[in-house]
């Protein structure tokens, strides 16, 4: 999933990067509301994990590999504006120190990553939450199907941008069935990573979970008795 340099023309690298500072800036401010002492240290782990993660390729079919986006997951976990900002950390690493995605196409990477793949998944996430019995252990199978829905989203909205700027004139209807076709299985592998680990952490500290806070049963008021 990671752009390199010279995939799409240089006013759209340039188009996606102002997007992307936008989206950022928006993130400093939301994630403010999301941030306290609980989420500040999970969200450094949070970076750290899907850093590490995305590291690690699993095979797809025909010689084609796939790898941790963490969109989804780092939404769930700390709260869609935080990831954006984990997810931004991360892929500014990868392109600065590691040549994984191209400088000149970081903005395109935020954009595909830290923006469609964090609140496609995220939103996928609140509304399969609301339709599943209202108890933490549902965080999980919904946090599945953002990351599902997660994947084919960010592949989608390259191959749109591949169609409109691309370097290369390839039929917009081939980019995005190739495109798509093929992260429709590594969502597979995403949907499984991210319910793995959401299940995990809520079975531990669910409250440490963001997506799954509203999900909690809160403790029953005692009433006050009235003295005879």
């Amino acid at each position: 999933m990671h752009v390199p340099d010279g995939f799409l023309s240089l006013p759209a690298s340039l188009a996606t990067g102002v997007v992307a500072a936008a989206g950022v800036g928006l993130a400093l401010r939301g994630a403010r509301r999301e941030l306290d002492e609980r989420t500040s240290p999970l969200a450094g782990l949070v970076a750290a994990f899907v850093f590490a993660a995305q590291m690690l390729n699993f095979p797809v079919a025909a010689g084609t590999s796939g790898h941790l986006l963490g969109g989804a997951l780092a939404a769930v976990l700390v709260g869609p504006w935080t990831a954006t900002l984990c997810l931004t950390v991360v892929l500014a690493v990868q392109a600065l120190l590691f040549a994984d995605g191209g400088v000149t196409a970081l903005g395109t990477n935020i954009v595909l990553m830290g923006l469609v793949g964090v609140w496609v998944g995220w939103g996928a996430f609140v509304a399969v939450r609301r339709v599943l019995p209202q108890r933490p252990a549902s965080a999980a199978p919904a946090a599945s199907v953002g990351g599902l829905l997660s994947v084919p989203a960010a592949a989608a909205v390259f191959a749109l941008l591949f169609g409109v700027a691309g370097t290369v004139p390839v039929p917009l209807d081939v980019v995005v069935g190739a495109m798509v076709g093929v992260h429709v299985l590594i969502g597979l592998g995403e949907a499984v990573i991210t319910g793995l680990v959401v299940s995990a952490v809520v079975a531990v500290r669910p409250d440490l979970v963001y997506g799954a806070r509203p999900l909690l049963q809160r403790p029953a008021v005692p009433s006050e008795r009235v003295p005879a």
